[in-house]
């Protein structure tokens, strides 16, 4: 028997509502886990690879240095990339920071909000904390990507549509009505 396909999935700077898509496959979940062995992925919780994969699916964009290098990693060890999402494709809300300079938005995160209580006026520096880029980048500025599923977020019909069609062999490309922008 040949060994299935193995797909990985990554959260990256995003709100992990794309991932809850891929979630509202509901019983399809587990057609497409006769179909594949999910590898590293908040789905079975691995946090490493394991072997290389067929399709990586990444949601969010590159915030932090620690991004880079996942979605770096990704690339290195997926046959396809997917890019699912706008934070992946366009940078979505989280690209919003990237018209002011970062120190304005370190500033009002940790010394001017209301409610903030930092009486040493310290901004954090810890070098546990990944470096923060001066922009938020979409995933095919950093990386090639082979697939985009635009939405926010997409509907699993559309993941399920892309994923299916990637394993068969044959070109994904999303309908239109199955895409959606709450």
């Amino acid at each position: 028997m040949a060994a299935k396909p193995r797909i990985a999935t990554v959260s990256l700077a995003g709100c992990f509502g794309c991932h809850m898509s891929l979630l509202d496959l509901d019983e399809r979940i587990l057609k497409l886990a006769e179909l594949v062995e999910f590898d590293r992925s908040p789905i079975n919780d691995y946090k490493d690879f394991r072997a290389r994969c067929a399709v990586g699916v990444v949601e969010g964009g590159c915030c932090t240095e620690e991004n880079v290098h996942v979605l770096e990693r990704f690339r290195k060890q997926c046959d396809l990339l997917v890019s699912i999402g706008e934070c992946a494709i366009s940078g979505g809300i989280p690209a919003m920071r990237n018209n002011i300079p970062l120190r304005e938005c370190l500033e009002e995160a940790y010394l001017k909000s209301p409610g903030v209580y930092n009486p040493g006026g310290v901004i954090p520096n810890d070098p546990e904390i990944p470096l923060l880029l001066h922009r938020l980048y979409p995933c095919h500025e950093v990386v090639k990507i082979d697939l985009f599923i635009p939405g926010c977020p997409p509907p699993a019909d559309a993941i399920w549509d892309a994923l299916v069609s990637l394993l068969a062999g044959r070109p994904a490309a999303p309908a239109y009505d199955r895409l959606k922008y709450d």
